[in-house]
C-alpha cells in the first residue's frame, strides 16, 4: 500500500492508479481502491465489536465501554459515575439494607470527583458553556472547540480577575468563528449573563494571548442560517450567494458588517424570486436595523446594477 504525506499527515493511495478512494469489505476482510478494483489487503483486522445488536437497547446492553473522552466536563469524563437508580449491574433492586451504603458512596463519589479549586471553576465554567450552547443550539465540534479554548485559558491564568461567564461567552463566540458557524455578540450576549461590552473585550483579550488565528466573518456565513430562520428557499439561498460573490469582487463588503450586508443580499434575492419578506422581517433575523438593510440594499443594487421593481 503507498503513502503520500499531505503537510503532518500520511494519506493511503492505491499504488496502482494513484487513487485515494479506498473502500473496507468488512465481509470480506479486503481494502478495495474504488477506481481500479485492485486489493491493496485481503486481511485487515475488523476493530469492531465480536457482537451483534439489532436495536438500540441491545446495542447499550452489550457494549462494555462508556461514553468516548470530551473536553465538555471537567473530568474529561474519565471518572465514575454511580447511577442515582438503586439496581446492581444485573438490574436486580438493591436490598433496602444495602441502600444507606449506597447513598453514603453516592454522596463522597460526587464529592471527590470535584477535589480543587481548579476542577470546581472547571466544574462551574463548562456547565454554564453547555447551558449557553444548548441556549444558541450549537453542534457538538463548537462545544469541544470551546472547552479547548476555555482549558487553554484556565493554563494561561487568563481567568484572574475576569469572570467566568465572560470567559466561557468568549470563548464560545472564538469556537463558533472556528468552527465557521459564527455568531453575532448580541446573540452570545442573549445567552449569556453578561454584556455584549465584556465579551467583546475578554474575546480581543484572549485572542491576543491564546495566539488564536482567526479569519474576520464573511457575509456569506451568515446567508444559510439568515434564510432557514426567514423559510426561504434555497433558491433564494443560491441568489443571495451569487449577489454576494459579485459584491465580493467588487469590494462593496469591505469595512462594512458582514450582517447588514448578508440581510441586504437576502432581502434583494428574496424580491427578485418572488418569496418577499419585509425589511423589518429580515433585520430581526439578522439583528440589524432596518436603516442598515436599505443603506446596504442601495449601495449593493447600485453597484451591481440590479433592477429591482417594488
Amino acid at each position: 500500500m503507498a503513502k503520500i504525506r499531505e503537510g503532518t499527515e500520511e494519506i493511503e493511495v492505491c499504488p496502482e492508479c494513484g487513487s485515494r478512494h479506498l473502500v473496507r469489505d468488512y465481509e470480506r476482510g479486503e481494502l478495495l481502491c474504488e477506481d481500479c478494483g485492485l486489493v491493496l489487503d485481503d486481511q485487515f483486522i475488523d476493530q469492531g465489536p465480536e457482537w451483534r445488536a439489532f436495536d438500540v437497547e441491545q446495542g447499550e446492553k452489550r457494549a462494555r465501554t462508556g461514553a468516548p473522552m470530551t473536553y465538555t466536563i471537567h473530568d474529561k469524563g474519565l471518572s465514575t459515575e454511580i447511577s442515582w437508580k438503586n439496581k446492581d449491574s444485573y438490574g436486580k433492586s438493591i436490598p433496602t439494607r444495602n441502600r444507606a451504603q449506597l447513598y453514603r458512596l453516592r454522596k463522597w463519589q460526587r464529592r471527590i470527583r470535584v477535589s480543587n479549586a481548579t476542577e470546581r471553576n472547571l466544574a462551574f465554567a463548562l456547565s454554564e458553556l453547555d447551558r449557553m450552547a444548548s441556549a444558541m443550539g450549537l453542534p457538538r465540534n463548537v462545544r469541544e472547540t470551546a472547552a479547548m479554548i476555555y482549558r487553554k485559558a484556565v493554563n494561561k491564568n487568563l481567568i484572574r480577575g475576569r469572570s467566568i461567564e465572560g470567559v466561557v461567552a468568549a470563548s464560545l463566540y472564538a469556537a463558533c468563528r472556528q468552527c465557521g458557524v459564527p455568531r453575532t455578540l448580541d446573540e452570545v450576549a442573549g445567552s449569556s449573563r453578561v454584556g455584549r461590552k465584556e465579551i467583546g473585550r475578554t474575546y480581543r483579550f484572549m485572542t491576543r494571548e491564546l495566539k488564536l488565528k482567526l479569519m474576520p466573518t464573511k457575509p456569506q456565513d451568515y446567508v444559510q442560517r439568515f434564510c432557514s430562520e426567514l423559510k426561504l428557499s434555497g433558491e433564494v439561498q443560491s441568489k443571495a450567494a451569487e449577489i454576494l460573490k459579485d459584491a465580493s469582487e467588487k469590494e462593496l463588503t469591505s469595512g462594512r458588517g458582514p450582517t447588514g450586508v448578508a440581510a441586504a443580499a437576502i432581502y434583494i434575492s428574496s424580491i427578485i424570486c418572488n418569496e418577499r419578506r419585509t425589511q423589518r422581517e429580515v433585520a430581526d433575523v439578522a439583528g440589524v436595523t432596518e436603516v442598515t438593510i436599505r443603506n446596504r440594499y442601495k449601495e449593493l443594487t447600485e453597484k451591481l446594477g440590479i433592477d429591482i421593481v417594488l
